[in-house]
């Protein structure tokens, strides 16, 4: 076996694993191991399209929501690899944004994010070959966040959006937005989101890359793309959802104490 290795800090545990399974393979890898929080994650989902293995870094306020395991947990991670006590699981689509011919892909969210003070928009649901609005009104706020399952725990739960357990819908959450309807909307996955600026200048992000300005005018869709976000889970260690729910309140309540 073959890994790829992405790790956020320069921990003992890359050695071990390099002195298991033998030096990083950048390239022909036939897992990822990520070690850090979810931030991590995101970036070895960015950069390779098989089964991935989160692993919890050490950082004080990491959050880790998809790792089973942390970095103490190395020396059975490794036997489990070795002896394939694991198996893939299929966690969600990655989001396309679609802008100017441009396809760009992200893991947590695509935003629309204000250029200066704030940015109107208005919002279409694509579905069954008709163009419907999501919202009557034009919106006017900091934007706006379309994510899945896996993005639900990230930026969106920062912005008050729900956490999703499924990947059988998609959200979009708005951000400080003005007018009397605030509130996240849950959409069926196969749906395409069309958003048009309508004033002001706004930031078409790809998990906080910028991939474009936007101008009055512009417009951009988001829908779930055909590739997938795939998580190596090993046998005995998976962390049900309500213990890493359970964990990350105590690490916030442990950090706001302190």
């Amino acid at each position: 076996m073959k890994l790829r290795i992405i790790s956020k800090d320069n921990y003992g545990a890359v050695k071990k694993l390099e002195k298991a399974f033998g030096p990083n393979a950048a390239k022909s890898a036939d897992i990822c191991i990520a070690i850090g929080g979810d931030g991590t994650f995101v970036l070895a989902a960015s950069q390779f399209d098989g089964p991935i293995l989160p692993i919890r870094g050490n950082e004080r306020g990491s959050a880790g929501f998809y790792a089973d395991v942390s970095v103490a947990d190395i020396d059975k991670v490794i036997r489990l690899l070795k002896s394939g006590s694991y198996y893939v699981d299929t966690l969600s689509r990655k989001l396309v944004a679609l802008h100017a011919g441009n396809r760009s892909y992200a893991v947590n969210e695509v935003a629309l994010k204000s250029a200066e003070e704030e940015v109107y928009f208005s919002v279409y649901n694509l579905s069954d070959g008709k163009r419907t609005r999501v919202y009557p009104f034009v919106m006017s706020g900091d934007g706006m966040l379309v994510t899945g399952e896996v993005g639900s725990t990230a930026y969106n739960k920062s912005a008050d959006g729900p956490i999703m357990l499924t990947d059988k819908v998609m959200c979009l959450t708005f951000l400080n937005c003005d007018g009397p309807y605030k509130n996240p909307i849950v959409l069926d996955a196969d749906s395409s989101v069309e958003v048009v600026v309508e004033k002001w200048d706004a930031l078409l992000k790809c998990d906080n890359k910028v991939i474009a300005r936007l101008t009055k005018g512009s417009s951009f869709s988001v829908k779930m793309s055909d590739k997938t976000v795939r998580i190596i889970r090993l046998r005995g260690m998976e962390e049900p959802t309500h213990r890493k729910l359970k964990r990350l309140i105590m690490r916030k309540m442990v950090d706001g104490v302190q």
